[in-house]
């Protein structure tokens, strides 16, 4: 399993906007190999809001498979030039591979 994440922090009273263009509906929902995107939030910060996009695939190639996608390419080049929202403070985004899963009980019960 590929696990991407991006983090965005914002200027507080901002994570919402980013929140928002995270939930909408997405034509990286029709890959295969898309295991799930979840959208996480963190105010304990006083000075600025943390929204972290979790995506995972099945796979390394899955991944690949929707970064040379046409929609994929297309939808950057149509952003190509714009700047960020004023209130975006910082993006970092990684990727990492699974190693080790372990499913506690909570899972089991499904």
């Amino acid at each position: 399993m590929l696990i991407q994440t991006r983090t965005i922090v914002v200027e507080k009273g901002n994570a919402e906007k980013v929140i928002e263009r995270f939930s909408q509906e997405s034509p990286v929902e029709g890959m295969e190999g898309l295991i799930d995107i979840s959208v996480l939030l963190n105010k304990k910060s006083k000075e600025n809001e943390e929204v972290v996009v979790i995506i995972r695939w099945e796979s390394e190639e899955a991944w690949k498979d929707w970064e040379k996608s046409d929609v994929h390419i297309q939808g950057h080049r149509s952003k190509k030039g714009q700047t960020p929202p004023e209130y975006v403070i910082s993006t970092t985004v990684n990727m990492y591979l699974t190693q080790t899963i372990k499913k506690g009980k909570a899972f089991s019960n499904q």
